[in-house]
């Protein structure tokens, strides 16, 4: 396979029944290209992975596309994943850093920018946090009148112990604003407007960190990347971003092809709260109903888009697509047509 390339696409939509949670959710799609001369190179031998069997957050109920969840254990899980992921891929960047015999400790100070899994920002924002802390802890003669003071009475901790401590976790938020603010706030754009994505929720804190500055800025940086999934799967990675900066390079390429990442944001519909609750009334109404002709408008969707116009009594669909010229210019080929297709909704 060398010299080859592959695509990876990551897309979901994450919806939640009415309630607390139902504002966090939003939905999403990342397309990578993985091949060779990469903008984005991941540093091999350096990655954390942890899996562990756990029902905190999952869909028993095949009749309902809505998850069962239980938010403290899930937050829990979260956090007891980046713990161990992170430790595994600091103890393998240190022993690197040994090799070379630089005398340098491995720390958040050697990663130029952090993306996360983002269920919700606030929780991306604990998971700095969380960071900082595994490296005090982990740190053997931490400086505690530098980047440290004030926390000594956190010296001996058990990291088990202060999932849910508050005092720990408010002083950790603290000692790592700064870290926060410049390291991870700039990749949460995507999360902060979209809400969770699910499987392209990391990806789109990587996209957001892309598009906030120029590719120069951004030349030989270290990214580190935090994978999560309930169930749960985790992983711990980082990547380094090409120095090539000539005119048509890859990066500048990359990075130019999202400048207009907040324009397409501005250009959604917005719906408010009742009519958005319609619409969730509507999909719980019609999940896995047959036969169904869908509601809506496809005239208001994006130039060349596939949409569902039926459904039949056997859960056979037909599909549409849009014109791909928003004057609605294209041949046949290019134009709206129909094609039919045989899937059990149920599978």
């Amino acid at each position: 396979m060398v010299g080859r390339y592959a695509v990876a696409i990551a897309g979901d939509i994450a919806v939640y029944a009415t309630g607390n949670a139902r504002c966090t959710g939003g939905a999403g799609a990342v397309a990578m290209l993985v091949g060779p001369n990469a903008s984005l190179m991941v540093e091999r031998g350096l990655r954390g992975t942890y899996m562990c069997h756990v029902y905190d957050f999952y869909k028993p109920d095949l009749s309902s596309e809505y998850p069962v969840v239980d938010g403290k254990l899930s937050i829990k899980c979260y956090l007891r994943a980046l713990d161990n992921c992170y430790q595994q891929y600091r103890a393998k960047a240190q022993a690197v850093m040994d090799r070379e015999k630089n005398g340098s400790v491995f720390s958040l100070d050697c990663i130029d920018a952090m993306c996360f899994h983002s269920p919700y920002c606030k929780l991306v924002q604990k998971s700095v946090a969380r960071l900082a802390l595994n490296d005090f802890v982990l740190e053997a003669n931490p400086d505690l009148t530098g980047k440290y003071t004030g926390l000594d009475q956190f010296r001996h901790l058990k990291l088990e112990d202060t999932y849910f401590d508050r005092d720990v976790e408010k002083a950790f938020l603290a000692a790592s604003s700064q870290l926060y603010e410049t390291k991870t706030k700039p990749g949460l754009m995507l999360a902060n407007q979209v809400g969770n994505m699910y499987t392209p929720s990391l990806y789109g804190g990587l996209l957001s960190y892309l598009a906030s500055k120029p590719a120069s800025e951004m030349a030989g940086k270290r990214v580190s990347l935090f994978s999560y999934g309930s169930g749960s799967a985790s992983s711990f990675y980082s990547l380094r971003v090409s120095t090539d900066l000539k005119p048509g390079s890859p990066l500048n390429r990359l990075v130019g092809s999202i400048a207009n990442l907040e324009d397409r944001l501005a250009a959604r519909t917005k719906l408010s709260p009742p009519e958005f609750d319609s619409v969730m009334k509507l999909r719980e109404k019609t999940h896995h109903l047959a036969p169904y002709s869908p509601q809506g408008n496809p005239d208001a969707l994006f130039p060349g888009t596939w949409y569902l116009t039926e459904i039949d009594e056997m859960y056979r669909r037909k599909y549409a697509r849009t014109p791909l010229h928003s004057d609605g210019r294209g041949d046949v080929a290019e134009g709206a047509g129909s094609v039919e297709a045989s899937e059990d909704r149920k599978a």
